[in-house]
């Protein structure tokens, strides 16, 4: 079987809350069961491979972003083929917000998403700032949140709905969003390390896309379920 490869987007400009982590908590999943695993960063002016199997971006600080809008716009069409034909993404928080429709300011300026997630982000009067914990599929996913743009589903589906915490917005009780095999979450943490299930879930529709149907064998958890447990009981 040939290598799975990984894709880093952005790793220079939007790293800021640990989100890389994400990119090393799949790698050494595929490691500990013996699958070879490829990692490639993707920066301003490089082009995504084709063979791409997963793409993680992170979170940054606004001067990140701006950095990277018009870049990403010019692999809006790579990105949204990718999206049709099932390569898995997980976009966090800034890299969240331009893989909706649009972000729109406090000062009312409207920054253009490549739309892979029918979603948008409006500035809102606040930062949210906090622990944040969510109920999914694949169990409560566990993290913490740290934006001020508030973002609204059209008709894509939730990650999951919180527990505690705001997520998506103070309104509607929802956290991140889902398209085929794309997501986008607000949790950082990073997000992987303490939600080894969901992790799977994204390796196991990666995988299929290399031609493996078998499901990935079990491995210890212990230390990721000890963290959880000390995360969970973190106050607000």
């Amino acid at each position: 079987m040939k290598p799975l490869k990984i894709v880093h987007l952005y790793a220079q400009e939007m790293n800021i809350y640990g989100d890389n982590g994400n990119v090393l908590v799949l790698k050494k999943r595929l490691q500990w069961r013996g699958i070879d695993v490829k990692i490639e960063q993707v920066g301003v002016g490089d082009k995504i491979p084709t063979d791409t199997a997963i793409i993680l971006g992170g979170g940054g600080q606004d001067a990140g972003q701006s950095i990277i809008a018009s870049d990403l716009q010019q692999k809006k069409q790579t990105l949204l083929q990718m999206h049709k034909d099932g390569v898995v993404m997980l976009m966090i928080c800034g890299m969240y917000q331009l893989f909706g429709q649009y972000f729109k300011t406090q000062k009312d300026q409207k920054i253009g998403g490549i739309g892979v997630l029918d979603a948008y982000t409006e500035a809102g009067p606040k930062r949210i700032i906090g622990n944040l914990t969510v109920s999914s599929k694949w169990g409560d996913l566990i993290g913490y949140e740290n934006h001020s743009g508030q973002t609204f589903l059209n008709n894509d589906s939730a990650l999951g709905t919180t527990k505690h915490g705001y997520g998506n917005n103070t309104q509607d009780g929802t956290e991140g969003a889902n398209s085929i095999n794309v997501f986008g979450s607000y949790l950082h943490g990073p997000l992987l390390a303490k939600s080894p299930i969901f992790a799977d879930e994204l390796l196991n529709r990666a995988l299929v896309l290399n031609g493996v149907t078998n499901k990935l064998i079990d491995i210890n958890d212990v230390i990721a379920e000890q963290a959880r447990t000390v995360a969970k009981k973190r106050p607000r």
